[in-house]
């Protein structure tokens, strides 16, 4: 199961009470205070950790609580602070606090770290000279976490373009593949090998006309190529699918820039896929006809053209 946004809460620990304590011996019978302070509670911290993909550890588990500061005791002993309490995310997440609608930050590489939820002050004991305090309560919060996948390349289209027969073949990814629309449901990454490295590419289920605006979950989608370098703009050009390849090109390119203006603006690499199928010739003599830019005709079922599309892919990025 994939899932790209919870809402979960977090409350840092109790600082601990300062103590009130009277130090007496024989030769001193008044006494004086020798009360510790208490320890400081808890803080709530989010790691990155790459081994995780999506947010599925949050569908039970939404409460996250910090432990209490030890309380001080009598001479002048400190109160021990709580040990931080960690929890695990996916590298890629933007952490909102849903109260106030702004981000706290976000998460992008493997043991990066963010305080969600601050502990508690601690009390103060009685050897400053006055009453003992109690401990502050912790920080608490309820936070909205988004998952951008972070990637170098996503490939987008139309859905049954061959998006995940494609990444399938290039990288060691195994995306669900058969031939009907909307098989691929939640985003797939692979990584593909190329002389003197590697990157990342990302599957986006297939992009509808009005995705922009929530039409066949577009939006969830699109968010997981904001973060990526390249975009790969996959068309099928036999209109198998009884599509019009020119018109799937320009209504996936309104999409984007209604979606968001920066991410149109984003270096596109354009392959025109199925190129094993009868009229693929001749729509992509049309195509190339209407639109003045590179495209890398390509069979991603039969592997050819991957070589080329591979390379102008490396190079950009």
């Amino acid at each position: 199961m994939f899932i790209d946004s919870v809402k979960i809460y977090v409350k840092g620990g109790r600082g601990g009470n300062g103590c009130n304590s009277v130090y007496r011996d024989k030769l001193n019978r008044r006494g004086f205070p020798d009360g510790g302070s208490g320890g400081k509670g808890a803080d709530v911290i989010l790691k990155a950790d790459r081994n995780l993909r999506t947010l599925l550890d949050f569908k039970y588990n939404r409460h996250f609580y910090g432990l209490k500061g030890k309380d001080g005791s009598s001479k002048r002993k400190k109160g021990k602070t709580a040990p931080d309490l960690s929890v695990r995310v996916p590298c890629g997440v933007v952490v909102l606090d849903a109260a106030k609608n702004c981000i706290l930050g976000s998460l992008e590489y493997d043991g990066q770290m963010l305080v969600v939820a601050s502990g508690g002050k601690p009390g103060l004991g009685n050897q400053h000279n006055r009453d003992a305090t109690s401990g502050e309560p912790g920080e608490e919060r309820e936070l909205l976490i988004d998952l951008k996948l972070i990637a170098d390349v996503g490939i987008i289209g139309f859905p049954n373009a061959g998006k995940s027969t494609l990444i399938s073949v290039i990288s060691g990814a195994h995306p669900r593949i058969a031939p009907y629309p909307f098989t691929t449901k939640t985003p797939t990454l692979g990584v593909v090998k190329v002389a003197g490295g590697h990157f990342v590419a990302a599957d986006i289920p297939g992009l509808i006309e009005g995705s922009h605006s929530g039409r066949g979950l577009g939006d969830r989608f699109l968010r997981h190529v904001e973060r990526t370098k390249l975009l790969v703009h996959l068309i099928d050009i036999s209109g198998c699918e009884g599509r019009n390849p020119l018109e799937d090109y320009r209504i996936i390119k309104d999409e984007l820039r209604r979606y968001s203006p920066e991410l149109a603006k984003k270096p596109q690499i354009l392959a025109a896929n199925k190129m094993d199928l009868g009229q693929a010739a001749g729509n992509l003599k049309v195509f190339r006809s209407k639109i003045r830019r590179v495209i890398y005709p390509i069979s991603a079922l039969n592997k050819e053209g991957l070589d080329e599309l591979i390379n102008a892919i490396r190079k950009k990025l």
